[in-house]
């Protein structure tokens, strides 16, 4: 029997798409669309390369990092990312298919940040940007289903250059968990599955320095208000 995941994974790479329209607010033209496939309909969310707006730091093809952000999620085991496909045969052109969550509060990280529950999610989600190298985690790009949390919009990610931006700073020089010894070993012996396919080697290679790092750190990060980055998105939200 099919896991979640892989069932969406399916329906994701074989289904039909038909776009229902744009999303409101999204900077890079991000469309809501229907999926077919095997009597299964679903929603997903479509970001293709002909729709974003280009960037002087970042090259064409944001939609690759939000697929390799999904690659990371699977490799780490941290189940922070909703499923994300990449697919070349869609209305507008290659791009990128996020599985829909439904946003079924007005919450985002600075209104959910102190549930016990959600402690570790977050402490999971603050390592997984660090090793991404999140330049844009807003407290609106964490969506809570009335369930469960998930992080999504992770375009802005895999620079090769140091840029963490991130709201998620309450765990900065905390003990890092013993869980995460394991899986930060793994990538600086450098076991990075499929994100080759979506990053350049030196962006690959600097996922797995950055696992290195935190292994001799031994601790979260703190953040440098001193670089040449700012260590916070903005707007905040």
């Amino acid at each position: 029997m099919s896991t979640p995941r892989e069932f969406q994974r399916e329906v994701l790479t074989h289904g039909t798409i038909e776009v229902e329209g744009r999303i409101m607010a999204s900077s890079n033209q991000a469309l809501l669309v229907t999926v077919t496939h095997e009597g299964t309909t679903a929603r997903a969310c479509y970001k293709a390369e002909a729709g974003e707006r280009p960037l002087w730091d970042f090259p064409d093809g944001l939609w690759r990092r939000e697929v390799a952000a999904g690659v990371l999620d699977d490799l780490l085991g941290t189940d922070l990312v909703p499923t994300t496909i990449a697919r070349d045969d869609l209305p507008f052109g290659p791009g990128s298919l996020q599985w829909w969550i439904d946003d079924a509060t007005d919450d985002h990280y600075f209104t959910l940040r102190d549930k016990e529950d959600l402690t570790a999610w977050f402490g999971d989600l603050a390592l997984f940007d660090v090793l991404a190298n999140n330049t844009d985690r807003k407290a609106g790009h964490v969506l809570y289903d009335g369930e469960r949390c998930w992080a999504i919009d992770n375009g802005l990610t895999f620079h090769e250059e140091d840029k963490l931006r991130t709201v998620i700073w309450d765990y900065a020089g905390l003990d890092l968990p013993q869980v995460w010894t394991a899986r930060l070993e793994r990538l600086s012996r450098g076991e990075m599955g499929t994100l080759g396919y979506f990053l350049t080697g030196e962006e690959v290679t600097s996922v797995s320095d950055r696992a290195a790092s935190l292994l001799v750190l031994e601790s979260y990060p703190l953040p440098d208000e001193e670089g040449d980055y700012p260590p916070y998105p903005w707007p905040l939200i």
